[in-house]
């Protein structure tokens, strides 16, 4: 399988700051300590109710991968601020921390640490932007796309926005965070071959404007493709022209030669109105197991809205709305420090802000996933990385936002989120295909996750609770720094 390293080093895509802190950190003798920074993000994009974590393979792929090659290191003395001893060590450089993560297509939630590396403080800052543009990127695009997906009740939705991707590498691994997401496939032939995710395609409307005439370029393509005739019928006149031809073709060229007419696509005009019309011109040419596909400009409110009014579609494809999560482009995960090491124990450390929303979660900590006894995640619980969480009996918890409150798990059973899947600068966690990463987020949408957290409209908030000790340790840390 081709990967993202196969012919280039991207060890260079960094903000220039983590080598100016990183040439600070080796000049200072501290590049050895060991730190735990969290990859969290705030806020849910488009208001939803929860996010998909997306893009663990790639973080892993450039780890193992990561190396100053001597084009790096030229280019980085050219820069006057290093000095060579600082260098030659970057020469050598390897990763050798180790990566904690929720497995990749986890359901998340915010302020919750999906990823914890925890390194020598050298390591751990060089790495900080490539996880990042990975979370962020891959899971916006899959949360999106899962969107777009409920919003189809049931009907196929395929990925058809590569030119509209903000470049080849936002459209290749865009495809790869689609299918993730639910998508059943996509137009971009590489993220195909790279992924082993279907791709699918048919004809563009040049096909139709360079024949003479509609029928002539619907001949050759069905001649071409007898098994796969899917037509673009709205080149001139969907019901005029379009149609009509169509179903021409279907009884003047593919029905002698025993096949039938798959589809045809729609991909302007009123889409909802077209497809009821054209749906009934179909079935009264006998067309009846002929699809409709549709596309232009399409997201979940297009796609509720068209099915609402009785929209007559088969399946989806959606472009640039997917690709560029285009109502809410940006996921927002940050990467803060959380833990220093000292005198081999790691204290914690906290970012406090005016906004209370900015203030961080302090401390080497676990994340577990509290179920019910139907199986229904209820809430996630944040607790320190030697606590021993027992459900085997009644549980207290702290709720943040109310911890005057005395509250209490009982009946449940709680599954930690993080697991190693990075040793020492090593993959240890076997690969997961596509397929079954696709799988488990349908498997937690179906059995785990509550209806009313997946709803479009004012979602229920999923809790993010404490152990006491953690709670308290928070408090502490806050009170100190604060006073």
């Amino acid at each position: 399988m081709k990967k993202q390293f196969d012919e280039r080093n991207l060890t260079m895509v960094m903000d220039f700051y983590e080598l100016t802190m990183a040439n600070g950190y080796f000049k200072d003798e501290d590049k050895e300590r060991k730190v735990a920074f969290d990859v969290f993000y705030r806020k849910n994009p488009d208001n939803a109710g929860y996010a998909i974590f997306a893009g663990l393979e790639q973080i892993i792929e450039y780890i193992e991968n990561l190396h100053f090659d001597e084009d790096d290191i030229e280019y980085l003395r050219g820069q006057g601020l290093f000095g060579e001893e600082f260098l030659a060590y970057l020469a050598d450089f390897k990763f050798r921390g180790d990566i904690y993560s929720f497995p990749e297509g986890t359901i998340m939630y915010p302020n919750e640490p999906v990823i914890t590396v925890v390194a020598p403080l050298l390591d751990a800052q060089l790495v900080e932007t490539a996880i990042l543009l990975q979370v962020n990127h891959q899971s916006l695009i899959a949360t999106k796309t899962r969107r777009i997906v409920r919003s189809a009740k049931g009907r196929a939705v395929s990925d058809f926005g590569a030119r509209r991707a903000h470049n080849m590498d936002a459209a290749v691994y865009g495809a790869r965070a689609a299918y993730i997401g639910g998508a059943v496939g996509t137009a971009t032939v590489l993220a195909g071959q790279m992924f082993n995710i279907p791709i699918s395609g048919t004809m563009a409307h040049s096909w139709v404007m360079f024949y003479r005439d509609e029928f002539e370029a619907f001949k050759h393509y069905a001649e071409n493709y007898p098994d796969a005739t899917v037509l673009l019928v709205d080149t001139y006149d969907v019901v005029k022209s379009g149609i009509p031809n169509a179903i021409r073709c279907a009884k003047e060229v593919l029905e002698p030669m025993g096949k039938r007419l798959k589809g045809i696509r729609l991909d302007s005009g009123d889409l909802a109105y077209l497809s009821k019309k054209v749906r009934k011109m179909l079935d009264d040419a006998g067309l009846t197991d002929c699809k409709i596909v549709v596309s232009n400009s399409l997201d979940e409110w297009t796609i509720m809205s068209i099915l609402e009014q009785g929209g007559c579609i088969d399946s989806f494809g959606v472009g640039e709305r997917l690709i560029t999560a285009k109502s809410d482009p940006v996921f927002g995960a940050v990467y803060k420090i959380a833990a220093v090491e000292e005198n081999g124990v790691f204290q914690p450390r906290i970012k406090i802000s005016e906004n209370v929303e900015k203030i961080t979660n302090p401390g080497l900590k676990k994340v577990y996933r509290i179920y019910d006894e139907n199986k229904k995640a209820i809430a996630d619980l944040i607790a320190g990385a030697d606590e021993v969480v027992d459900l085997s009996k009644p549980y207290r918890y702290v709720d943040p936002v109310k911890p005057w409150k005395n509250r209490y798990f009982e009946n449940c059973t709680a599954v930690e989120l993080q697991q190693l899947v990075v040793k020492n600068g090593k993959r240890v966690m076997d690969r997961v295909s596509i397929d079954e990463i696709k799988k488990y987020v349908q498997d937690q949408l179906t059995d785990n996750i509550w209806e009313e957290e997946q709803r479009f409209e004012n979602p229920h908030n999923h809790y993010l609770d404490m152990s006491p000790a953690y709670y308290d340790m928070k408090m502490s840390l806050l009170h100190k720094l604060t006073d």
